[in-house]
């Protein structure tokens, strides 16, 4: 090669977001880059992105592609605050703990996070000389400087910390690019990207401290992890920290134990034990899916034991089976059998069961069955993260022409879904994983189909790329709680390889065998998990529909017990669920009682409220006011409230009287 072309080989060249280009030499860092298109901007730049890749300002540019400077207004900004934050954790920690052992500090959706490895666990006092000392390295600026280093210099910086030689024995055979980051007296293995120095962290909290396995593994060390957050702005961490103390006042597992609805047990781990009371709201929510799918849809039954020739035509023995609960074959001694832990296959056995022509198309089997996944112990969280579910599932098989209309009507049925309970909704499109089943064809065909048939929607949607299924791309629902936070929820996913793997087909117009495609489909997620995140939506006070009391009758005196009882017969008769407390309390006393238990109505009765057929109504959150109703007006409220699934109790009226008369 000559000399020309060996220079023009080592240029790059940069296209800016205006069309321009910066044509610089590999290995230009990002910064110069930056500062040869102005110096304000290089003064507010955080880090930058080349083709999508975000690097932060001392990285060395190697490839061509698209340049975008990214300054605290991005979004992405907010990833390298964290990740630097985690590295100024790590400095304050080995400061005052120099036998800390240094693990990872990412940063996560919240926040970040960094692990130590130590032989005397954190205490809260740790944690807030931590945070102290983290505000001195931010007021010393020091500047992030980054290195590329060999394998061989990269053992002798971090000899003595053995998580770091650990994590370095993974390069071995590698041409990846080793790089340090060294923030004062402070060095990390790291990939980066960073900010340009130590001050930018200025609104940060550590919030708390856990376990967590070395590299998630369970057969190894128990670190210290402590947990932490970031902004770019004073007021967004304020209203994130106020949002955290209003997720642990509607903490589901402390509401569960208080409002009687479910438990957990050592005798089966992860598995919830379902109350009367807890099992009202799965019931009703289980009612309120079979209602809007009377038509249309076939509800069916399937086995939850299999053998394993089933998840091996799926694809699942090989890619899913370490999260699978596996049972010993008596006849072969072998773990040949499992759990399902999904529908998916059984519903395509069903499917197969039967010939089908183009006419029963779409074709949709919905189901409300019991899955059994293995989650390590210490993911287990609550009713958010299980062994054992229910998933409200759904898997729809149709013709290629029929992906659109259905996928429209699928989105507006799980959004009006949400709607019922005043949660809001964002989509996200997900595209293939990098591990997969299929031909490349097979993904272009089916991500070209889903992405077109959500556009056609004309909602908006972000665009989640390599977060598809493992068979298929995916439209995901994010569903926004009354404290902001986001839940993955529903999902829809179009599936062409199951019907190719299962050999499924139906009979088209001309009489030929056809492939049909599938689509899975589910609102919930899974009933606990949904349950969950109602708990904690409602903070523990459902509206009437839901709630598992929706009526207690409260008798003044042991005179009015009868007249109590009979209402609550009456209620009942009519669908309501009523109760009479008549303890030998105050009134006062179950008044309160019944508010902490957050029933939505308490019917007090004394002796005009017996002699007249009327109730003095008290209304949850409403305080000591109450509005005297008759029986009939009261009924009718209640069952209107059910029959329209209101969010809310109607408030007392205007006029009120304070006491029910004695």
């Amino acid at each position: 090669m000559s000399d020309l072309s060996t220079a023009a080989a080592d240029l790059i060249v940069l296209t800016l977001p205006d069309g321009n280009t910066r044509e610089v030499p590999a290995g230009t860092l990002a910064r110069d880059v930056v500062g040869s298109i102005g110096a304000r901007l290089l003064s507010a730049s955080v880090a930058v992105a080349v083709d999508g890749e975000v690097v932060d300002l001392m990285t060395p540019l190697r490839k061509s592609g698209a340049f975008v400077v990214i300054t605290d207004k991005d979004p992405r900004a907010l990833e390298v605050l964290r990740h630097s934050g985690a590295h100024i954790l790590a400095t304050a920690v080995r400061r005052l703990r120099p036998d800390a052992a240094i693990g990872f500090g990412p940063a996560i959706d919240d926040g970040f996070y960094y692990d130590f490895d130590v032989e005397k666990p954190f205490t809260p006092d740790d944690l807030a000389a931590f945070e102290a000392e983290m505000r001195k390295v931010v007021a010393e600026k020091y500047a992030f400087v980054r290195e590329e280093v060999s394998l061989e210099e990269a053992r002798a910086r971090f000899a003595g910390d053995p998580l770091k030689m650990e994590r370095l024995a993974d390069f071995e055979g590698s041409d990846e690019v080793i790089s340090v980051y060294t923030d004062g007296p402070f060095v990390d293995l790291c990939r980066g990207p960073h900010v340009p120095d130590t001050s930018y962290l200025k609104h940060f909290k550590l919030l708390s401290i856990a376990g967590a396995y070395w590299r998630g593994d369970v057969k190894r060390q128990m670190l210290q992890r402590i947990y932490a957050t970031a902004f770019w702005k004073k007021d967004e961490l304020e209203t994130h920290l106020h949002q955290l103390e209003e997720a642990k006042k509607r903490d589901h597992r402390v509401l569960g134990k208080s409002l009687d609805l479910f438990f957990f047990s050592p005798v089966s781990p992860g598995a919830a034990f379902w109350t009367e009371r807890g099992t009202v709201i799965v019931n009703e929510l289980q009612a309120y899916l079979r209602d809007l799918q009377r038509d249309g849809y076939q509800e069916i039954r399937t086995p939850l034991l299999y053998n394993k020739s089933l998840w091996e035509t799926s694809g699942h023995w090989g890619k899913y089976r370490e999260n699978m609960f596996l049972v010993l074959d008596n006849e072969t001694g072998e773990h040949d059998m499992s759990l399902k832990p999904m529908n998916c296959p059984s519903h395509y056995v069903m499917y197969a069961s039967k010939k089908h022509s183009y006419r029963e198309l779409p074709l949709r089997f919905n189901t409300y069955d019991v899955l059994h996944r293995n989650e390590v112990t210490g993911a287990l969280s609550g009713l958010t993260r299980v062994r054992q579910f229910q998933q409200d599932d759904c898997h729809i098989f149709l013709m290629e022409s029929q992906i659109a209309d259905e996928v429209r009507q699928l989105v507006q049925f799980i959004l009006s879904y949400y709607r019922t309970f005043g949660l809001t909704a964002t989509l996200k499109f997900a595209t293939r994983p990098a591990t997969r089943i299929g031909s490349d064809d097979m993904w272009d065909q089916a991500e070209a189909a889903l992405r077109g048939a959500l556009e056609a929607t004309g909602l908006p949607y972000e665009l989640k790329e390599g977060d598809g299924a493992f068979y298929g791309p995916k439209i995901d629902f994010d569903v926004h709680d009354s404290i902001g936070r986001a839940w993955q929820l529903g999902t829809i996913q179009l599936d062409y390889a199951a019907p190719e793997r299962f050999d499924l087909s139906y009979t088209g117009e001309d009489n030929s065998a056809h492939r049909p495609v599938i689509i899975h489909r589910a609102v919930s997620g899974s009933f606990e998990r949904f349950t969950a995140i109602l708990i904690e939506h409602f903070a523990g006070a459902f509206p009437v529909w839901l709630a598992p009391e929706q009526i207690r009758v409260i008798p003044i005196a042991d005179d009015y017990r009868e007249t109590c009882e009979a209402l609550v017969a009456r209620f009942r008769a009519k669908g309501l669920r009523a109760t009479v407390d008549a303890r030998n309390e105050t009134l006062n006393y179950r008044v309160r009682d019944g508010e902490m238990q957050k029933v939505p109505y308490m019917a007090v009765v004394g002796k005009r409220e017996a002699e007249e057929s009327t109730v003095a109504l008290r209304v949850r959150h409403t305080g000591k006011k109450q509005e005297i109703l008759s029986v009939d007006a009261f009924e009718a409220r209640v069952l209107d409230e059910v029959r329209t699934r209101a969010l809310t109790p109607m408030p007392v009226a205007a006029t009120t009287t304070e006491e029910a008369s004695a």
